[in-house]
């Protein structure tokens, strides 16, 4: 197993981490003089494993050591963490669930259409609003999480929720026009060859009746 793959597990054993500091109140480490309380913990931990995305993807890349595990994993280990701290954020009634709700069914559904279209032999890749998406995502959880302990930050994280659900709309209407374009296409042309091979059987098996 490489570095990048260990980043990428890494990434998804912090998850229960950062729920578990999310939905306790009480938890507190005091560090030379200062205390941080269990929302600072949070947003270290969460920053921490949002790095680790970056970071993976660039060594996999930079090392030549892009595997399949790895590219099978990555997506995985970002829903996880985005989704678990969204879902932590609501149980803490910090973040709308309506807006998580929408931001996790378009997860589902992106997911689904690319295993759809990985199953035809169509490989649709992470567009730039998809990475334009990620980083909302950080900024607002990240605000949200400071806004636990500033609460005058809680507009501002709503704000960037709002621009998350933007994104999230629109990179999931891109996904669908790429799925429909490479898979119908995919489906005519499949459906083309189909229909030449079985003319062609049909001329052989008339010129074989002729000769006959």
């Amino acid at each position: 197993m490489n570095v990048p793959t260990l980043l990428t597990l890494l990434r998804i054993f912090f998850v229960p981490l950062l729920v578990a500091l999310l939905v306790q109140e009480n938890v507190s480490v005091r560090f030379s003089g200062f205390q941080v309380t269990n929302e600072l913990l949070a947003l270290g931990i969460f920053l921490t494993a949002a790095a680790t995305d970056l970071l993976d993807g660039y060594l996999a890349r930079r090392w030549g050591q892009v595997t399949t595990v790895g590219t099978l994993l990555d997506p995985i280990a970002d829903k996880l963490l985005i989704s678990s701290a969204l879902i932590a954020l609501v149980q803490v009634h910090m973040a709308p669930a309506w807006i998580v709700i929408l931001v996790i069914g378009r997860e589902f559904a992106v997911t689904g259409l690319r295993s759809i279209a990985a199953s035809v032999g169509y490989t649709i890749r992470a567009s730039e609003l998809g990475k334009t998406k990620m980083i909302t995502q950080v900024t607002a959880v990240s605000l949200y999480l400071l806004a636990m302990r500033w609460p005058e930050l809680h507009r501002w994280a709503t704000a960037w929720m709002w621009c998350v659900a933007a994104f999230a709309l629109l990179s999931a209407a891109d996904y669908f026009r790429k799925f429909w374009r490479g898979v119908d296409e995919g489906v005519k042309r499949r459906r083309r060859r189909e229909l030449l091979l079985a003319e062609r059987e049909r001329r052989r098996a008339l010129a074989v009746r002729r000769s006959r």
